[in-house]
């Protein structure tokens, strides 16, 4: 099945799970800028306030909602709101992640379990919220996973394993979704280290803040793939050119 042409963002709803800071923030703006209807849902309220004020303030339209990605029930609630705030969901867009630094010995059960829960069942469950509604609006899914789901790094284990878990969920989902004829279009946003906040919030026991491998690039180029994805179907889109040169290494 060929799949149908995308509504331009400016008619577009969106949904932005992880939307309150960072690479999740900067899409929200954007996609608000283009003229789309903004639901952003994060698990802190300050951060979700700020960034729908920001944006209502320069004339876009948005609201907010607390909910957790490790809740499978506050994702279907949010994407249940989505619908009835909006009468549809054209785009879905996953961000919300975590991370620890430590080598895979010193990181304990419980942090995997973490981890993991976020970056990878808070994917699905998100994705299996949005999923009736994206078919109904032929719609796009959108996954920001990381370089990290190809190549895995020192000190981030539990990270690279999430990340690789997701890629298989969103390969499986693809071959599914074909065999059943769904227009649904699912895009695997690929950012190689982006300048955003979650190194100062990750968890670390290396001795010292962590940091991106450089080169660091700006939350506005993922917002910018994220954007593009959402209106041109795609299957994988790396952001930097570092992480492309990596993944080629990797493949070698």
């Amino acid at each position: 099945m060929t799949a149908p042409r995308r509504r331009p963002l400016a008619e577009q709803v969106v949904v932005i799970v992880g939307g309150s800071s960072g690479i999740g923030r900067v899409t929200a703006r954007r996609f608000a800028e283009e003229g789309a209807r903004v639901l952003v849902a994060a698990r802190g309220e300050p951060g979700l306030r700020s960034i729908v004020d920001q944006i209502v303030s320069a004339g876009g339209q948005a609201t907010n909602q607390v909910a957790d990605a490790v809740d499978p029930a506050a994702m279907q609630t949010l994407a249940k709101r989505a619908v009835a705030l909006y009468s549809r969901i054209d785009t879905w867009v996953h961000v919300a992640a975590v991370s620890i630094w430590a080598e895979a010995e010193d990181t304990t059960p419980e942090e995997y379990k973490q981890v993991i829960d976020v970056n990878l069942l808070g994917q699905i469950h998100g994705a299996l919220a949005a999923l009736p509604y994206l078919k109904d609006s032929g719609g796009t899914l959108i996954a920001v996973s990381s370089v990290e789901g190809r190549i895995g790094l020192p000190f981030q284990s539990a990270y690279a394993a999430s990340k690789h878990g997701l890629i298989g969920f969103l390969d499986s989902l693809r071959l599914e979704l074909k065999r059943h004829d769904s227009p649904v279009s699912v895009t695997n946003i690929m950012p190689a280290s982006i300048d955003t906040p979650l190194f100062e919030k990750a968890r670390t026991r290396i001795g010292y803040q962590p940091k991106g491998v450089p080169p660091l690039y700006s939350p506005e180029e993922v917002a910018r793939g994220i954007l593009y994805a959402a209106e041109h179907p795609a299957r994988d889109l790396i952001v930097g050119g570092a992480g492309r040169l990596m993944a080629a290494a990797q493949s070698l």
